[in-house]
């Protein structure tokens, strides 16, 4: 559990890095322009950091089950083998899922509005940018969201299906207060972060709404900040 619960903390601190330096640095300065070459390095470590967190959330969640439904196996099911080659396979379906994204939008023509209504690159309203056709580039990356999205979230809420089953068999009370706690900190971060980015990518183009920058701050700088608070104030071992 510390093991995944170090690499999200350090996933987290990139994504807010990603952004939030250069939106600091606009807001002190007065200038909000970026660069060509930064705008599209921005957009593409936000998507290629944000997939690898909800591959590890589902991750995370695969470890809780096994940690409540096979107690005694846990240590021999989740050994430090195996977290590591998941590790690595939620890295690997970060790099595979940015690549095409990446390479649709560099190779979109920009032609004369350059102002994206953000305070960061984020990929929906660069696409909108372009004086060329979309269409198919929109498409493209509503499947590659929605793909990612609702296929971690389907294994996450797979794995508290049988959470949720285990518990609610357990014989007293504390046992089962214990096992809820144990889960309730990784079901937050969860919920903050599939509502969010929900709302943001799966929904068709042009469904927008002012609530669009507020609900992409919440996923970029108040859940990341609120991460260890949500962890640790439910974890006796980490108080």
């Amino acid at each position: 559990m510390y093991f995944f619960l170090c690499n999200l903390s350090s996933l987290e601190i990139f994504i807010a890095t990603c952004i939030i330096p250069k939106t600091v640095a606009s807001l002190l300065m007065g200038s909000k322009a970026i660069s060509y070459p930064a705008c599209i390095t921005q957009f593409y470590f936000f998507i290629f950091l944000g997939v690898i967190e909800f591959v590890l959330l589902a991750v995370m969640s695969y470890d809780r089950y096994v940690a409540i439904c096979y107690p005694l196996q846990y240590p021999m099911l989740m050994n430090s083998q195996l977290c590591v080659q998941l590790l690595l396979g939620s890295w690997t379906a970060g790099f595979l899922a940015t690549i095409v994204p990446t390479v649709l939008v560099v190779r979109l023509p920009f032609c004369n509005d350059n102002r994206i209504d953000h305070f960061f690159c984020e990929g929906v309203l660069l696409i909108k940018l372009s004086c060329a056709d979309t269409q198919i580039v929109e498409l493209i990356n509503f499947m590659n969201a929605f793909i990612i999205i609702f296929g971690s979230l389907v294994m996450t809420a797979m794995s508290y299906l049988y959470i949720i089953n285990t518990i609610l068999r357990l014989p007293s009370a504390s046992s089962r207060n214990k096992a809820f706690s144990t889960c309730s900190s990784h079901f937050t971060i969860v919920i903050l972060g599939y509502g969010s980015c929900i709302f943001q990518y799966v929904q068709p183009s042009g469904h927008h709404t002012s609530y669009y920058k507020m609900v992409a701050l919440l996923n970029t700088v108040v859940t990341p900040l609120m991460s260890p608070f949500i962890f640790s104030l439910r974890n006796e071992q980490m108080k």
